[in-house]
C-alpha cells in the first residue's frame, strides 16, 4: 500500500500568520489562518480536512460493505461534523457527527443501519480517531 503524504507551511505567529496547506496528489491546495480555525474566517482548517477525510473513507467503508454482501449502493453520502473546542490543557476534537444517507436497493433500514454500524467502527479513519466520540445517523433513502 503506498504512504499517503501531505504538508502545510505556517508564517508567522498564532494570531496574526498564516499558512498553507496541500496534498501530495496535487489535487487541493488551500490556505488557513487563526481565523479560519478559531473563527469563521476564509479559508480551510485542519478540522475541515479531517471532516473531509472522514467523510470520504466512510464512505467508501459502507458502499465497500454493502457490495461484498451483494447489496451494491446506487449511493452513499456522508457528511462528518467535527466538534473542535477548548479542554483542560488546550485545544481538542471533541467529538465527530456523521450523518450518512444512502440509496440501495433491496434492503431496509434496519439492515442498513447494521452495515452502517459496521462501515463506523471498521473505516480507517473511524480507527484513527478512536480517541473521539464518533455519532452516526444512518438513513436510507
Amino acid at each position: 500500500m503506498p504512504t499517503r503524504v501531505s504538508s502545510a507551511r505556517w508564517e508567522g505567529d498564532l494570531r496574526s500568520g498564516s499558512g498553507t496547506v496541500a496534498t501530495g496528489s496535487g489535487t487541493f491546495q488551500g490556505n488557513y489562518s487563526f481565523p479560519s480555525r478559531f473563527e469563521s474566517g476564509e479559508g480551510t482548517n485542519p478540522e475541515e480536512l479531517v471532516a473531509a477525510a472522514h467523510a470520504a473513507c466512510y464512505s467508501m467503508a459502507l458502499s465497500n460493505g454493502l457490495a461484498k454482501a451483494g447489496h451494491v449502493p446506487t449511493s452513499v453520502e456522508t457528511s462528518a461534523a467535527v466538534q473542535f473546542g477548548q479542554v483542560e490543557g488546550g485545544f481538542a476534537i471533541t467529538r465527530i457527527d456523521l450523518t450518512t444517507r444512502g440509496e440501495v436497493p433491496g434492503i431496509d433500514q434496519a439492515e442498513f443501519e447494521k452495515f452502517a454500524q459496521e462501515a463506523k467502527a471498521g473505516c480507517p479513519i473511524s480507527k484513527a480517531l478512536a480517541a473521539v466520540e464518533i455519532t452516526l445517523d444512518a438513513q436510507l433513502v
